[in-house]
């Protein structure tokens, strides 16, 4: 009995959720529910607003965050910047993540001249400037939603590929892995069943940074006029409106780089959450 307590005490010290894990999806859930409810927070106009209550300052009047150049209210218009960032950001990641997942399961799997293929084609995608290729492929179809989270999620799903196919060669070696392949079961099967759910806490912690990546990524574009329709109240078209401004209305900067501080953060948070929580596991499993 004696000997119990302790083992009870380790075993719940690794079962503890990292507290940045916990703080992150706090944190993601309420930016969740103010992107799903944004016309029940902010139920305005992003598009209109009154001359006369142009460069209106922080907390002055009915106006939380201040009003731009054209008199627009900022709360407004950074929540209703919300669906886009976010949905970009999310449609980018899923496809990087789906496309480069499977080549990495499929060069992991398939050596010769399968794996020499896709690993050049990693290798050429990733040794060009991602921003650069994005700027020029943009330019030539056109900006848009579909246009920009298509680009870059095509553009970064080499990275997905790479560690993929890195842990997959090691997931590979384990002998249950090679007790299915004795058994005659199917590769797919092997590769969907015993690889993938190894692979796991690896594509969760990309997909932490990797939309963080992607949410910075379609600001800056939006930003150089590349990204989002020039009308759309996008918070890279926010922060591009704001640099004549700079001086004399600070808050038009301030509040969508808050908005792109804060998110990238909780997202930062979960990443590190998870990666702390699998070393945590792997520790208490040895």
């Amino acid at each position: 009995m004696s000997g119990l307590l302790p083992r009870l005490r380790i075993a719940s010290k690794h079962r503890r959720p990292d507290i940045q894990l916990i703080i992150g999806g706090l944190a993601c859930i309420t930016i969740l529910i103010l992107t799903i409810g944004k016309d029940f927070f902010a139920p305005g106009d992003p598009l209109s607003g009154d001359i006369m209550d142009r460069f209106k300052p922080m907390f002055e009047g009915k106006y939380v965050l201040g009003t731009d150049q054209l008199g627009r209210d900022l709360w407004t218009r950074v929540f209703a910047g919300l669906p886009w960032s976010l949905g970009i950001a999310c449609v980018a990641t899923l496809i990087a993540m789906t496309v480069g997942t499977s080549a990495g399961l499929i060069a992991a799997w398939k050596p010769g001249p399968v794996r020499t293929v896709i690993n050049r084609m990693v290798d050429t995608i990733i040794a060009f400037p991602g921003l650069v290729i994005a700027i020029c492929i943009i330019a030539a179809i056109g900006r848009g939603f579909w246009p920009l989270a298509i680009t870059l999620g095509v553009l970064t799903w080499p990275f997905y590929a790479r560690v993929v196919y890195a842990e997959a060669l090691g997931l590979m070696e384990r002998n249950y892995v090679l007790a299915a392949q004795l058994y005659g079961v199917p590769s797919r099967w092997i590769l969907i069943r015993h690889v993938l759910p190894g692979l796991r806490p690896t594509l969760l912690v990309m997909l932490a940074f990797h939309f963080a990546d992607m949410l910075i990524a379609e600001s800056a574009l939006s930003f150089l006029g590349l990204g989002a329709p020039l009308q759309a109240p996008t918070w890279g078209n926010m922060l591009a409106e704001s640099r004549q401004y700079l001086f004399n209305a600070p808050w038009m900067m301030l509040v969508p780089a808050a908005a792109i501080v804060v998110v990238v953060v909780t997202l930062n948070l979960i990443g590190d959450g998870i990666a702390a929580t699998t070393r945590s596991k792997a520790r208490a499993v040895e």
